[in-house]
């Protein structure tokens, strides 16, 4: 990693590959991850760790089975551990995570969607 400022739109602008986690620092044994997403991800759960989502840009929606979570730029939402959450955008959207390293993105869901983040 870097001792230096990080450009989160700059690493956001290096990729294009959707629901594929980029690790941008680590903090303690914390991962910070961006990502672009659109259309519907899986239903999951962290049953270890609760998952904080930032939006850099656009809107994501967070599904939760009691109702959703519409968040916008600069605005964030944290998912308590054991919560089933399926996040979603119709247009793309920008995020940021923060995570305890060796997270899962698909929580104890699996399938073709898990992806290992790799560095920005």
């Amino acid at each position: 990693m870097t001792t230096q400022k990080i450009d989160i739109a700059g690493k956001l602008a290096g990729f294009t590959e959707q629901w594929a986690p980029r690790r941008i620092a680590r903090v303690n044994d914390y991962e910070v991850k961006v990502a672009k997403v659109r259309g519907e991800f899986v239903w999951h759960t962290h049953e270890d760790t609760d998952e904080l989502f930032l939006v850099v840009a656009g809107t994501l929606t967070i599904r939760l089975r009691d109702g959703d979570v519409v968040l916008g730029p600069g605005e964030m939402y944290v998912v308590p551990r054991g919560t089933e959450h399926c996040p979603a955008a119709d247009q793309e959207a920008h995020i940021l995570l923060f995570e305890p390293s060796g997270t899962t993105n698909t929580g104890t869901a699996g399938g073709t969607r898990t992806r290992e983040p790799v560095d920005a």
